[in-house]
């Protein structure tokens, strides 16, 4: 009989420490192995609409197509009140950039040789620029949960210099 409040305890206590729970849960987010590319606002952005990105590695290459679409934001439309009844409201915007991913299976965390090539509507190459870059591992869940990846990004400024981005 004095087991069954001892039961009782260790049936509530365990209702608040299921598996996967927490602030220190995994999820199955992952993280794709590739390049990402920012394209800033300016001539080269305007009329940007695809890039080609070689990247190259241990005596072999990989192609990647990457469609460049228009980056957005959130803004602050204001809200109706300040009760906690009242709405608040935001909006998409343009902000003039453009960016784009490509996937390159089997990237490496070592250093990688890439040529971006940025295309406009009719074809045309407006930009090209080769690099080194060394793509880093990417931890979706944060660092307790495993890495993904890894990626690396490249900025290309409104002029078209291509630089390894953060």
């Amino acid at each position: 009989m004095r087991a069954l409040p001892l039961l009782a305890l260790l049936l509530v206590a365990g209702c608040g420490a299921s598996a996967g729970a927490g602030p220190g849960a995994c999820t199955a987010i992952g993280a794709p192995a590739g390049i990402s590319v920012t394209v800033a606002p300016g001539s080269v952005a305007g009329e940007a609409t695809a890039a080609t990105l070689e990247t190259c590695w241990a005596q072999s290459c990989r192609s990647s197509r990457v469609m460049l679409h228009p980056t957005t934001e959130a803004v602050d439309t204001g809200c109706t009140g300040d009760r906690p009844e009242d709405v608040c409201s935001a909006e998409v915007r343009e902000t003039g950039e453009k960016d784009g991913f490509a996937d390159v299976p089997g990237l490496p965390e070592q250093q990688v040789r890439v040529t971006l090539t940025i295309t406009g509507a009719d074809g045309g190459e407006l930009t090209r620029q080769t690099l080194d870059l060394t793509p880093g591992p990417v931890y979706p869940n944060g660092k307790d949960c495993g890495v993904a990846g890894p990626q690396a990004q490249l900025d290309v400024a409104a002029d078209g210099t291509v630089r390894t981005g953060t």
